[in-house]
């Protein structure tokens, strides 16, 4: 797929002799991700390395799991497969966010274990638009709007999209055409999930009644702003005066109001690895304990983070 070649070479993906690990679930993104990089082997010198997630949340999941494996014998590619604990699934919370962290974990794990340069993922185009409406919607900033990016360094291992710019109907018409029918995960048809009801009602909806291409504007729009987040988060991070655990009350009070929300979304990642369930009301909170609250004043975060306001510095930490 030309398409997937560009956005590589558009976003200095991969390297010749790259050994990356591919996360496949077996489903249509995941195996003509497979499918396009195994054909880029020998031409680049790559090595692959797969990675199947088993989420047990379906009685035939295990039906995936083998699929996969099948693919990775037949192409000669080494591969680690995980089924999660039932304990892990039933735990408290969005079954979508406890699923992803644990496919996160798990491939950071692997990728270590073997050494790979990079972890490659097959989100596509319409993921993208999919994926900033969510963010819309729930409310964001200009780190929600740039949307998934091609090229991601979490906990330092490096993730990379190559069909981050591929649509779904192009990814399918590529299977088609390699008669290749991959596994059909049933749960995505379910409205319970919130990804699900914007894929199946509310972007059809938005072509049929306000923009037959609002995939496309939509992740135009994340593009654009993924640029202008980049450069704002440099200016951030040059601006900063103090550690990322302590920032300097007297420097970062001068700051403009867009670099100091960076800044402090900045000190938080530094801890928690993102800044997931870090909200708008958050950063309102900690631009008061900045500025109006006293010396000693201590503003409670989600996944056990805390600030505390000293004499000099607004100082971060896990409670």
């Amino acid at each position: 797929m030309e398409k997937v070649n560009e956005t590589i070479k558009k976003y200095r993906l991969i390297q010749k002799g790259d050994k990356i690990l591919l996360g496949v679930s077996g489903g249509p993104d995941s195996m003509a991700l497979l499918l396009q990089l195994f054909s880029l082997k020998k031409k680049l010198g790559l090595s692959l390395h797969i990675a199947h997630v088993d989420h047990g949340l379906r009685k035939d999941s295990h039906s995936d799991a083998l699929f996969v494996e099948n693919w990775a014998k037949r192409l000669g590619i080494p591969i680690n497969i995980i089924r999660l604990d039932s304990k892990v699934t039933e735990r408290k919370g969005s079954l979508e966010e406890i699923c992803r962290q644990a496919r996160l974990d798990f491939l950071i794990n692997i990728a270590r274990k073997i050494k790979a340069d990079k972890v490659a993922l097959g989100h596509n185009l319409d993921d993208q638009a999919e994926t900033v409406l969510m963010r819309i919607l729930r409310g964001t900033g200009l780190s929600g709007l740039s949307g998934i990016s091609a090229k991601r360094s979490i906990k330092n291992i490096l993730f990379i999209r190559p069909f981050l710019e591929t649509s779904r109907s192009e990814i399918e018409a590529f299977l088609k055409r390699k008669k290749i029918n991959p596994r059909i995960d049933s749960t995505n048809k379910e409205e319970v999930f919130f990804r699900n009801k914007i894929r199946h009602n509310l972007i059809p909806l938005l072509k049929k009644e306000y923009n037959r291409n609002i995939v496309e504007v939509l992740a135009n729009l994340a593009e654009s702003i993924s640029y202008d987040y980049e450069y704002l988060d440099q200016v951030a991070r040059k601006n900063a005066k103090g550690t990322n655990l302590r920032l300097k009350i007297g420097r970062i009070k001068k700051l403009h109001a867009a670099i100091l929300r960076l800044t402090i979304r900045q000190s938080i990642a530094y801890i928690q690895g993102d800044t997931r369930r870090i909200g708008f009301q958050h950063i309102k909170e900690l631009e008061d304990l900045l500025y109006t609250r006293p010396t000693g004043s201590i503003v409670d975060l989600p996944k056990g983070i805390s600030v505390q306001k000293t004499r000099n510095t607004l100082r971060f930490y896990r409670r």
